[in-house]
């Protein structure tokens, strides 16, 4: 059944709707892989066929080729780990530096715009009052001395101050420059040391976070591993008990023999039970619109010379076995009973069953495929049985799943007079 839908990619909703979680999530994964399976073939074929056509371009095309390592690989060069490389704490501390160092040249540009505004409009000033000054004391010496030596005396006055006030103007822009060129270095320290804190800080942060996220990553795994050893030992044993089974099942068959099969059994009677023998087509879902009939008609064909409900070694069928009821029927049936009680019962949509578990706040439905005379849960290594029977009798000693730890415990029987599983047999 699961080779066939991993054939069509495809589950009708019908057999969908009788898996549970545990099941539909294998079912999922598998056709997922077939995905992944069929679209490495499809992209294998298409990387032939493009090395082909690129082979029959002409040689002198345009092309990309890689650069090839020793190790005949591309060529790939990892940051930091050549000799010459910086460590990613410099190369961090380079760029905050480099920050730092732009931030405080800004600020010193700024500075020094004011500074050179101020020397002008200070400087220009001076030169300004300086011939008022000297035209007043100019004024006041022709009225005494009205000589050309005067004038001289005085244009050398005037030179000789405005080249002192160029001096002092060049001293103190120097001065200037001298200062802002300390503070930028301090600045630019200041920032640096500032950006740095805040690395330092958002780093202790990050780094508690890595740290928690690395002990839960941890903790993850440590509970993979053990789930993964849980899941070996649970399939060694399981192998091991499938040889047992299949010893004990050839000693009883060449030492004890096989009972004839009796004739077909009547409702509401004693039905005896034989050996398991016969064969069958398989686990089918029908297509019929008279579903109920079909599945009847396939379960008086095929399942009854298997003699499928009935208890092992006796004459009578099992209690946990039930006709043609829906989900929700089950889940009443199995509502007033404790945890770990169950029931079997022929599945109204497909030609198979399904298993009816009580939990303690929940109930849970295992499809159990019956194809290939034998009798299995839907899911990946499976263990197969040779009838319903034996299934059960197996998983009253061995879990369901692993992380649900189903085990049957209590069979759940019929309510009333009326037998669910009457239409089966008439």
């Amino acid at each position: 059944m699961l080779e066939q839908i991993l054939a069509d990619m495809y589950i009708e909703p019908e057999l969908l709707a009788e898996l549970n979680e545990e099941q539909k999530q294998i079912l999922f994964f598998k056709m997922r892989e077939e995905q992944v399976r069929r679209w490495k073939e499809k992209e294998a074929l298409l990387e032939k066929e493009q090395s082909l056509e690129k082979k029959s371009k002409k040689a002198n095309e345009k092309s990309v080729k890689w650069l090839l390592g020793s190790d005949s690989d591309v060529w790939v060069w990892v940051m930091g780990e050549h000799l010459q490389d910086k460590t990613y704490d410099q190369i961090c501390d380079d760029i905050m530096a480099e920050r730092a160092r732009q931030q405080a040249q800004r600020e010193a540009e700024e500075i020094r715009k004011r500074n050179e505004e101020e020397l002008v409009k200070r400087f220009s000033n001076a030169l300004s009052l300086e011939p008022q000054i000297d035209s007043s004391l100019d004024s006041w010496k022709k009225k005494a001395i009205e000589e050309e030596q005067a004038r001289l005396t005085e244009a050398a006055e005037q030179k000789r101050t405005e080249l002192e006030l160029k001096m002092k103007e060049e001293e103190e822009r120097r001065r200037h420059e001298e200062e802002l060129k300390r503070l930028e270095e301090e600045r630019t320290q200041q920032i640096y040391m500032d950006l740095k804190e805040v690395q330092q800080t958002v780093q202790k942060r990050e780094d508690k976070e890595w740290q928690e996220s690395l002990r839960k990553s941890k903790a993850a795994d440590v509970r993979r591993r053990s789930i993964a050893k849980q899941a070996r030992d649970d399939h060694k044993r399981h192998s091991l008990k499938a040889v047992e089974h299949g010893r004990v099942a050839a000693m009883s068959k060449a030492f004890g023999g096989g009972k004839p099969l009796p004739p077909k059994p009547k409702p509401r009677n004693n039905i005896q039970r034989g050996h398991v023998t016969g064969s069958k087509s398989g686990l089918q879902r029908t297509l019929s619109t008279s579903t109920r009939e079909v599945i009847i008609r396939w379960f008086k064909e095929e399942q009854i010379p298997l003699r499928a409900g009935y208890e092992k070694h006796t004459e009578r069928l099992a209690p946990w076995f039930h006709g043609i009821i829906s989900r929700e029927e089950a889940e009443d049936l199995l509502s007033s009973k404790g945890q770990g009680s169950f029931l079997i019962r022929v599945s109204e949509k497909i030609m198979g069953y399904v298993l009816s578990y009580r939990c303690q706040d929940s109930f849970k439905h295992f499809l159990i495929d019956a194809s290939e005379d034998s009798y299995c849960f839907l899911g990946v290594e499976q263990l197969v049985h040779s009838t319903l029977s034996d299934l059960v009798e197996y998983h009253k000693v061995e879990p369901i799943t692993m992380m649900g730890r189903e085990q049957l415990l209590e069979p759940c029987g019929q309510t009333g007079n009326c037998l669910d599983y009457f239409d089966l047999f008439q």
